[in-house]
């Protein structure tokens, strides 16, 4: 893998921190942490949302027959 050691952690912080700047750095950070937390709660709506499937499509295979 690519990040198996401590020092490779250690450069990518220095590669992002020179990239982004000390500042930005945090707010994308919880610009991305915000989506995430979103994105979960909106994939756990759908599937609670989502009937269950297995009922409907066995009376269907059996009624075409």
């Amino acid at each position: 893998m690519f990040l198996r050691e401590p020092s490779h952690i250690l450069i990518l912080v220095i590669v992002l921190v020179l990239l982004f700047g000390a500042k930005r750095l945090p707010d994308s950070a919880r610009a991305l942490g915000k989506s995430m937390k979103i994105f979960k709660n909106e994939v756990k709506e759908l599937n609670a949302d989502k009937p269950k499937e297995d009922d409907s499509d066995g009376d269907k295979k059996n009624s075409g027959a």
